[in-house]
């Protein structure tokens, strides 16, 4: 039997083994269109593990769609800061806004599209859970579980095996749960068709699967169009005085990063004194990846402004980059988020 054969028996397969045991989110116990759809944008580019702390912070800071429309920008960054991709962040509030103004969460899949920051995954994943919209979703895990279970080779960077493959999920899908069949269909991709060594053996829609039975599972999905990696360097100054860090923000044309407060580079500081290497750090955006050197200078205030001395425990109130985070830990500055 293939996907394409017995949509429907693929759609019962999955509900049932979801039933059986799935991992306990927190926003898996809500139906809560904002709590939801608060989930779905932090779960963007970020594990799920990852996300749980900063989502509890968030719902408790801002535990309504009032309370994020009503609050100030660096505010919502202060939150975010840590889990990347920050114009995530700014659409939330925007579109929080525009929720707000219109009196409460839209309740069609054409309305949720519109908001900011919202694609087509994101409306489908919050409009069948909240509001059980007959809408599959389409993410990354569901794209390796359709190329398998189909095992079509097509290339998942290519907008036309995209739609077909959403056409195959839409196929699947139970009309009657689709909140549910499309968290175990997300839930399936990313605990046992994993892209590397999946769990076949336990896996409900083994009998289905094509690609398994035909011993292709290590070769689809299949991506043909790969961003060659940039490598970067730099370094960054840990300037330390009574108990405060030294700090610059960054300017408007930071683009993704404006506003956010981070480490001085020794350029920004032409007259500080290099001390000693207190080591180095990795980042990863995207295909960028960053190896920095941390080293420890002495300086005084910039007569200039975006420049601030900071004491420790007021860096959790402010946007403040990832990359500043990872340099204070490595020189010992460790703080609560």
């Amino acid at each position: 039997m293939s996907g394409a054969e017995k949509p429907g028996q693929i759609g019962r397969l999955l509900l049932a083994w979801y039933a059986r045991g799935h991992r306990d989110l927190p926003w898996r116990n809500t139906r809560d269109p904002y709590a939801i759809w608060v989930s779905e944008i932090m779960l963007q580019q970020t594990r799920a593990q990852a996300v749980i702390p900063y989502y509890q912070r968030f719902l408790e800071r801002f535990p309504n769609v009032t309370a994020l429309a009503a609050a100030a920008e660096d505010d919502v960054l202060a939150l975010w800061s840590g889990l990347g991709y920050y114009s995530r962040a700014r659409n939330l509030r925007l579109a929080a806004q525009r929720i707000a103004a219109a009196g409460g969460f839209p309740r069609d899949y054409a309305a949720i599209r519109a908001l900011p920051g919202i694609g087509d995954y994101t409306a489908a994943a919050v409009g069948s859970i909240a509001f059980d919209l007959p809408f599959a979703v389409l993410d990354g895990n569901v794209l390796r579980v359709v190329a398998r279970v189909a095992n079509d080779a097509g290339d998942i960077s290519a907008s036309r095996t995209r739609d077909r493959f959403r056409e195959i999920a839409q196929q699947w899908l139970d009309p009657r749960e689709p909140g549910h069949f499309n968290q175990a269909l997300m839930e399936l991709g990313a605990t046992v068709c994993v892209p590397r060594n999946p769990l076949c053996l336990v896996c409900p829609l083994a009998g289905c699967c094509r690609a398994q039975q035909e011993g292709a599972t290590g070769q689809v999905p299949v991506k043909l169009r790969k961003t060659e990696p940039v490598r970067l360097g730099g370094v960054l100054l840990v300037v330390r005085n009574r108990g405060r860090v030294l700090l610059r923000q960054r300017g408007t044309t930071a683009s993704r990063m404006a506003g956010f407060w981070d480490l001085p580079a020794p350029e920004d500081l032409p007259a500080a004194r290099l001390g000693a290497r207190i080591g180095e750090i990795r980042h990863t955006i995207t295909h960028h990846h960053y190896r920095l050197e941390v080293r420890s200078a002495t300086a005084s205030l910039p007569d200039q402004e975006g420049f601030r001395w900071f004491r420790i425990a007021q860096l959790t109130g402010i946007p403040f980059s990832t990359v500043g985070r990872k340099a204070l830990q490595l020189a010992g500055i460790v703080y609560k988020l």
